[in-house]
């Protein structure tokens, strides 16, 4: 978005290319999501379906995202703050998830893991290449970018969680990669909702 926007005002996705790409992003993290959780559950992988879970988040978020863009400030701001406290609750619900899994005595099945997740990694790079541009807009244009690099980078996790369990032999590969996940869900969550909450104070202001 750097590109896209002056030196004073963000980027607030008033771009009809804006709207092409995230409609492409939506339809390919969708499909995503349907075939990874269902390759979690197979592979008994838990950084799977946490992938799978940030993939639909980020399908939901790119929804909310396109249908907001264009309304006042203000609106776009409680968005973005609605989709700041989605990504806390799912950061939430990984980690308990995780910390049910380590009582779990299978192990998951690194192949499925490791071919799952190239296919995500695939999805997310073009997605992150679709999104570079736009990265510094607004609260509302800046999480959907946050969410694109978020499933970037848990994809690569996921990589190296199938490696690990594949040389070890145990899930705690797994259940680590969940829990390094959880905690970038909930980062992100943060600087999403503290960037909102600044565009809110500057409008009321």
């Amino acid at each position: 978005m750097a590109g896209c926007c002056g030196q004073g005002a963000k980027f607030d996705g008033m771009s009809l290319a804006y709207k092409r790409r995230l409609w492409i992003v939506i339809l390919l993290n969708a499909a995503m999501f349907a075939v990874e959780m269902t390759a979690g559950h197979m592979a008994k992988s838990q950084a799977l379906q946490a992938d799978a879970l940030d993939f639909f988040g980020d399908a939901l978020t790119y929804g909310i995202s396109l249908a907001v863009i264009g309304a006042s400030i203000r609106v776009r701001t409680l968005a973005a703050l609605g989709k700041g406290i989605s990504l806390m609750v799912m950061g939430a619900w990984v980690f308990g998830s995780t910390a049910y899994r380590v009582l779990y005595l299978g192990v998951p099945e690194a192949e499925i893991m490791g071919v799952v997740g190239l296919m995500a990694l695939a999805v997310n790079l073009a997605s992150v290449l679709l999104l570079m541009r736009y990265k510094d807009g607004d609260a509302n244009v800046r999480s959907v970018w946050l969410c694109s690099r978020n499933d970037a980078i848990g994809n690569v996790a996921v990589m190296f969680a199938a490696l690990g369990v594949w040389g070890s032999g145990t899930g705690w590969p797994d259940v680590i990669v969940a829990g390094v996940m959880a905690a970038l869900f909930l980062s992100s969550s943060v600087q999403i909702i503290r960037q909102a909450l600044a565009e809110r104070r500057e409008v009321m202001a």
